[in-house]
């Protein structure tokens, strides 16, 4: 806040602005994040990364129908892909299957157009495939953009595809490099976090499963509406550890 107090510009004050509420939603304070979101748009009406973050904001607040006015404003003016995936899957946690799809289509499209403008979309398109599409084909576009651009980001959206890809004991090293300071990665993310509980999970790695899956939903427990319900059912499946049971897995 101090330093979008110190920009100059309005765009460059919102911009300041939209990172704080990114940083707040990062480590789960709704509150927060909106009041900086919000401020963003006040500020500059065409940040949308800002109205994007508001529909985040307002949907873990059980702000829906303020949530999805929010998501299609941001599309409306800038229908980046991530927002489309964003929005399909807040409609997806609603029961909204139809209207879910509506925005993967238009996923598929911008991407498709971003291509022919030679920019690189490979990561959202990577992570859609992974959990809507086709795991496979996210394992082979991941593989390429990891060999081109091999980012943490990259790592944690590559780990999950290959998981989802029933390939989990290759997903666990992208995991760690993406959760741990692993060549210069690990990132404090929920998501990743997530992603790397459940593939522990898999591989019967359950101490560290267990310990991955709280992580996820401590950093922030409303980082994804499909993912954390998720991540709490297979967190009461682990149970708590047994004293019998002796060391776990780490």
């Amino acid at each position: 806040a101090d330093a979008a107090s110190a920009a100059g510009e309005p765009a460059e004050r919102a911009a300041y602005l939209e990172r704080a509420g990114q940083l707040a939603w990062e480590r789960g304070d709704r509150e927060d994040a909106l009041r900086h979101f919000q401020e963003a748009v006040r500020t500059d009406p065409d940040q949308r990364a800002a109205q994007a973050g508001q529909g985040r904001a307002l949907a873990a607040l059980g702000r829906m129908t303020e949530a999805l006015s929010a998501y299609r404003v941001a599309l409306a003016a800038q229908p980046r892909p991530e927002y489309a995936l964003e929005l399909g899957e807040l409609y997806e946690s609603l029961g909204l299957r139809q209207a879910a799809e509506v925005q993967y289509a238009l996923l598929r499209e911008r991407v498709r157009l971003a291509a022919a403008h030679g920019a690189d979309e490979e990561l959202v398109l990577g992570r859609f495939e992974a959990d809507h599409g086709d795991p496979a084909a996210a394992v082979r576009r991941l593989r390429a953009e990891w060999k081109r651009q091999p980012s943490t980001a990259v790592a944690d959206a590559l780990g999950w595809a290959l998981h989802r890809a029933g390939r989990s004991s290759q997903a666990l090293s992208f995991a760690v490099r993406a959760t741990e300071g692993v060549q210069g990665g690990g990132v404090r993310s929920a998501l990743y976090a997530f992603h790397r509980g459940m593939i522990e999970r898999e591989l019967g790695r359950y101490g560290a499963a267990r310990r991955h899956l709280r992580e996820a939903v401590q950093i922030n427990p409303y980082f994804s509406p499909l993912r954390v319900p998720q991540a709490k059912a297979a967190l009461a499946r682990l149970g708590e550890p047994s004293v019998q049971a002796g060391p776990e897995s780490s």
